[in-house]
């Protein structure tokens, strides 16, 4: 069997879920029934360094927050897909638009929404904190918790082992 660092060679595109991966899961309502959600600065950093370097990303996530959406377009982030109710239909749809292998795809999610798109990709990961049945299929687990450097963590991972981590494009935001 194969091990981790070795796949994470043969990675070129990302798919992360938001809540519980890119946040810690928790909202903060207002009394306008707007939800705040708060992200990591070492992720959002991670992610725009990794689209400088040519690789894709996408996010697909069941909340619709467009806030959400702002930030991460704000990093340079274009495929994100809000409001998925299946998101195993909106992985199929960003291979084929890209011709993506799935064996090229580190997918970080952490709970049961997530479960079949990492059965079906080649690199599934996920937070420390997430369910139980999504640590099974990890075949790796963050020793971070979501929404406090997950993100980063893994990234940060594929771009050292491919030799692409620290250089002048990482000196600059």
């Amino acid at each position: 069997m194969e091990n981790f660092k070795t796949k994470l060679t043969r990675v070129k595109a990302f798919i992360f879920d938001v809540d519980g991966v890119l946040t810690n899961g928790s909202v903060t309502l207002m009394p306008n029934g707007e939800q705040i959600r708060v992200m990591n600065i070492k992720d959002g950093y991670a992610l725009q360094l990794a689209i400088k370097k040519g690789y894709k990303i996408a996010i697909i996530s069941g909340g619709k927050c467009e806030m959400v959406r702002k930030r991460l377009n704000g990093l340079g982030i274009t495929d994100i897909y809000l409001g998925c109710h299946t998101k195993i239909d909106t992985y199929k749809e960003f291979i084929e638009i890209y011709k993506i292998d799935p064996n090229e795809i580190l997918y970080m999610g952490d709970d049961i929404p997530d479960y079949e798109v990492m059965k079906n990709i080649g690199v599934p990961t996920c937070p420390n904190d997430s369910a139980p049945e999504i640590k099974d299929i990890s075949i790796y687990i963050s020793d971070k918790k979501g929404g406090e450097g997950a993100v980063r963590d893994v990234i940060e991972q594929v771009l050292r082992v491919q030799e692409k981590w620290f250089d002048k494009e990482g000196f600059v935001w």
